[in-house]
């Protein structure tokens, strides 16, 4: 039996829809991830911040906020994602890895993320201060860059955010 042209258009818009749905869940469940990192960092007293490297369809990394922790200031989550998923892969560079993170990453870090070549950066919630995938500055998205990175904002964003907002907001009850 052959389709019409309305039942080709109906079946093809189906399965664009079941794509887009597909693709959906996966970058929630990454996200779910980082997020699960992020109260790590918080029960450590550290700033709820979380990140995974998803390269083939698999986590090869996950770490969260240790700045306090290490006494680093380059400690942020996107780095030491970014080192052990150099070391996993014995590479510097992660072409067509995917950064999930629940804060948009500062200028450092989407430095970092570009040097290291990552493909695609999600992240829950925007950094309004100083973010540096569109909300202040924009220097993934730059063209002057020797790699291209793919940024989608605003995955899980409610969930996020309430967690940035309620751990300063507790930190200030306990000053």
């Amino acid at each position: 039996m052959k389709m019409t042209s309305e039942q080709k258009k109906l079946a093809k818009a189906k399965a664009l829809e079941e794509a887009r749905v597909t693709e959906e869940r996966r970058v929630k469940k990454y996200m779910r991830a980082a997020i699960k990192q992020a109260l790590v960092a918080q029960k450590n007293g550290e700033v709820p911040i979380g990140a995974v490297i998803v390269m083939d369809g698999k986590i090869i990394a996950r770490a969260h906020n240790e700045r306090e922790t290490k006494r680093l200031a380059t400690a942020h989550a996107e780095i030491l994602a970014i080192n052990k998923a150099c070391k996993k892969v014995g590479d510097w560079r992660l072409n067509g890895a995917e950064l999930f993170v629940t804060l948009e990453p500062c200028a450092m870090c989407a430095g970092a993320i570009a040097n290291a070549r990552v493909s695609r950066v999600y992240y829950g919630a925007p950094e309004k201060k100083g973010g540096a995938c569109g909300s202040v500055h924009s220097v993934l998205p730059h063209s002057g860059l020797n790699s291209k990175t793919e940024v989608f904002g605003g995955i899980e964003e409610e969930k996020c955010l309430s967690l940035i907002k309620n751990f300063f907001e507790d930190k200030r009850k306990k000053v």
